[in-house]
């Protein structure tokens, strides 16, 4: 499957010659060529061809054009459903992502697009097989100034993985695995961990720490990658109120700084860069090469899915209302779930709830939920039950899904407001379905060990060390939205919905994943980060004192302009 697809990429992709040809005859004299500006197409600073060859020769020719999904679709002469929304087929295409991101000025590149411009996707990539790609793609992209991007698996709902105009680094293909009984850091014996490179997608990590009979603290979406923004942005899993969450369980990091170098970001080398990675965000601080995870020992699970049919918005908030009020219920057991609201008319939602029961036998896990269910079922018109069992990294990592274009807005909602009347998160939910949302997403990762590891001193936004749950908004459009509409959609996220969810986080203050959030938070350094802001920002003048690291909502963006291509103020 994969190799099929890399043929079509090479085959219906323009030669590396061509495109830096074609860049130049067509940008010259039309780039800003501002002092404050990275160098872009046109610019006397932007590299030559013949420096552009010179660079690719230094990599062993490692440089690749990168051209949008929907542009290489229509060079194919179509997509099929099952292509575009396929993760496997979008992973070994450089400039494919998640999803596919208007640009500024306004560009989407879908598979029905006339004349598809370059948009948000970079321009040229390096494919990268070993360090000194890396380290010499950020040497070049410093010497020239240039805009640059990181991509491991592309797997961003903020379009951190992709910049106009840039130099993308690609990390696909740091695929190494290596188990420790005893990792030392400092000569500290840490346990058991494994240490993986940032192309180690989740359900490959799952498969090799079973063969071990070890487990680690993942998602549940195959294709992203244990070691990238997972990470950098805190990492919650529905093993968090058991292990705690992703970051919590970082050990060590191998990462490319601004200057090229390769260091180790540990407790005892680089502990500054250490803590800011760790929760700190996505695509800040440099290339992440490899992390080293903590392990435990392997358990089977019980994953039990229960669906329900309503036909009303305040069916829909009362059944929200109902299961608020019995969240705690299983709090002995340290159970994540996770919990689903989706309209899909004015007279019809479904709402999911999947829960991972660790050494659960079904008939315990069917009485612990039965409080809850039975009265579940009065609310609704359909209902059916999924059970199924196996160790605990067969039940993970087989979810996944691209190519939906999807807009999110998110808060974490503290452990109290659980605690206090369960009214008040019905008249959030109906609040929300009434202003137009279109799902609901909870997360029932909070409490348990993610909040005991509060003594863990790390970027993480410390709003998770309270939280019970964390809900995200969802909105999507599809492939004919123009982007006028497209920006209509995300603006009702930001303008009207998240401010609905944000009155029931506590308002002023309140906080947000940032992997899961709003692409266009009005007040990112807080919602994302609080007060941990100023010294993150502190320690990215140390290592990344030109701001070569810039990606939406990332620390140090607020210096630049929505496209991270020049300096504003």
């Amino acid at each position: 499957m994969l190799e099929e697809v890399y043929y079509h990429f090479s085959q219906n992709t323009p030669s590396l010659s061509a495109l830096i040809t074609v860049f130049h005859a067509i940008f010259v004299g039309t780039a800003l060529n501002s002092p404050n500006c990275r160098s872009q197409p046109g610019d006397a600073s932007f590299p030559n061809p013949d420096q552009i060859q010179q660079f690719n020769s230094s990599i062993g020719g490692r440089l690749v054009p990168v051209i949008p999904t929907g542009k290489l679709c229509q060079n194919m002469g179509g997509c099929t459903d099952d292509q575009w929304n396929d993760p496997a087929f979008r992973e070994v295409i450089p400039g494919s992502m998640l999803q596919d991101f208007v640009s500024n000025p306004p560009s989407i590149c879908y598979r029905n697009t006339t004349n598809c411009g370059q948009g948000s996707v970079p321009i040229l990539g390096i494919n990268a097989t070993c360090v000194a790609d890396i380290q010499e793609g950020v040497r070049f992209a410093h010497k020239y100034n240039l805009r640059t991007a990181i991509k491991a698996s592309g797997h961003d709902y903020l379009g951190r993985s992709t910049a106009k105009n840039s130099l993308l680094l690609w990390t696909h293909n740091f695929k190494n695995i290596t188990f420790h009984d005893s990792f030392k850091v400092g000569g500290k014996d840490l346990g058991s961990a494994v240490t993986v490179g940032s192309g180690v997608q989740f359900q490959t990590l799952y498969e090799e720490t079973k063969a071990r009979g070890k487990i680690f603290v993942g998602g549940t979406v195959r294709s992203v990658v244990a070691a990238g923004g997972y990470l950098q942005g805190g990492g919650h899993s529905i093993l968090s109120p058991r292990f705690g969450l992703g970051s919590d369980n970082a050990l060590e990091f191998q990462v490319v700084i601004a200057n090229g170098s390769l260091i180790t970001a540990s407790e005892v080398e680089h502990p500054d860069l250490f803590w800011a990675i760790r929760g700190g965000g996505a695509g800040s601080w440099g290339v992440i090469i490899s992390a080293t995870l903590r392990t435990y020992p392997t358990f089977p699970a019980v994953v039990h899915t229960s669906v329900v049919t309503l036909n009303s918005s305040e069916a829909a908030a009362d059944l929200a209302s109902l299961h608020a009020s019995h969240i705690f219920d299983w709090d002995d057991q340290k159970i994540g779930h996770y919990f689903i609201l989706l309209q899909i008319s004015p007279s019809l939602f479904i709402w999911a709830m999947i829960s991972l029961w660790p050494n659960a036998s079904e008939a315990a896990v069917n009485a612990s939920l039965a409080p809850f269910l039975d009265r579940a079922v009065l609310l609704g018109t359909n209902f059916s039950v999924n059970v199924s069992g196996g160790m605990v990294n067969d039940q993970l990592g087989n979810s996944d899904q691209a190519g939906i274009n999807t807009g999110l807005g998110s808060r974490l909602i503290p452990e109290q407001i659980y605690r206090g009347d369960p009214l008040v998160i019905r008249d959030t939910y109906k609040q929300l379905f009434d202003a137009g949302a279109s799902g609901v997403l909870g997360h029932m990762v909070g409490g348990g060990q993610v909040s005991e590891n509060a003594h863990i001193d790390s970027a993480v936004q410390p709003k998770w060390r309270t939280a019970k749950a964390h809900i995200a908004l969802s909105t999507s459009w599809n492939e004919d939205a123009t982007p006028a509409e497209v920006k209509n959609f995300q603006q009702s996220i930001t303008k009207v919905q998240v401010p609905i969810l944000d009155k029931l986080a506590g308002g002023l203050g309140s906080g947000s994943y940032s992997n899961e959030g709003d692409a266009f938070e009005p007040n990112f350094q807080v919602t994302f980060y609080g007060p941990n802001y100023a010294r993150l920002s502190a320690i990215k003048r140390i290592y990344d004192p030109d701001d070569l690291f810039i990606v939406a909502t990332g620390v140090g963006s607020e210096r630049w302009d929505s496209q991270g291509l020049c300096r504003v103020g």
